[in-house]
């Protein structure tokens, strides 16, 4: 798809993210003409016509807005951070998707003392951390199933999102450090800021007034 200079392009998460962004945009009159979770399709089509969605993977959300291929995405902080963000804003926090960003270990067991082993997907986070704390570590770059590295003693520790924390516990772990708090934040190119601040500013505002009205009702 070829990016229309009048209109704009909105990256949007796959998964949880996207059914709780889905009703934002909504509000701004802005919605899929399809069901984009039935279709296979990844560009839609919503009810502005200078507005068009492309569904991707959160990881990549911010690739996308980055190199102006997007024009504003939504993308978990936890995304932003191992990312960079450069090139890019971040607007607005979107107070969805709500969850935190923690060390966690086997329960009520002591982490070894020297030079830990930690197991995770975000590398750069998790990198970041441990320099601030001091503290010496060996990362192991996981996709998934963080929580088996230290059951099967490939790390002693792990760096994941926890939300309820009930996995944890199924699989006899505990969270341990708090890293960050995480929600999903629009992010927006800086060309696009430059470029089509008329069309993206009062999407902005819309959206800002909705999740203030959301967390006046919580």
């Amino acid at each position: 798809m070829q990016q229309n200079a009048q209109g704009i392009t909105i990256a949007l998460s796959k998964g949880r993210i996207l059914k709780e962004t889905l009703p934002l945009f909504a509000a701004a009159g802005i919605e899929p003409l399809e069901d984009v979770h039935t279709s296979r399709k990844l560009i839609f089509e919503t009810t502005r016509p200078n507005v068009h969605f492309i569904i991707i993977r959160a990881v990549d959300v911010p690739t996308y807005v980055e190199y102006g291929v997007a024009d504003l995405g939504v993308a978990g902080k936890d995304v932003l951070m191992e990312h960079g963000a450069k090139e890019m804003y971040e607007l607005l926090d979107l107070n969805i998707a709500r969850c935190k960003l923690m060390t966690a270990k086997m329960k009520d067991q002591p982490l070894p003392a020297g030079k830990l082993k930690v197991a995770t997907k975000f590398i750069s986070v998790a990198k970041q951390y441990f320099a601030t704390q001091g503290r010496q570590v060996e990362l192991i770059k996981l996709y998934g199933g963080m929580e088996l590295a230290p059951i099967m003693n490939l790390a002693d520790a792990i760096v994941d999102i926890v939300d309820t924390g009930n996995t944890l516990k199924a699989n006899g772990l505990e969270a341990d450090e708090f890293i960050a708090d995480i929600s999903s934040r629009l992010i927006a190119s800086r060309l696009a800021l430059k470029m089509k601040d008329d069309i993206i500013q009062p999407i902005v505002d819309v959206l800002a007034d909705t999740v203030a009205a959301n967390e006046a009702r919580t």
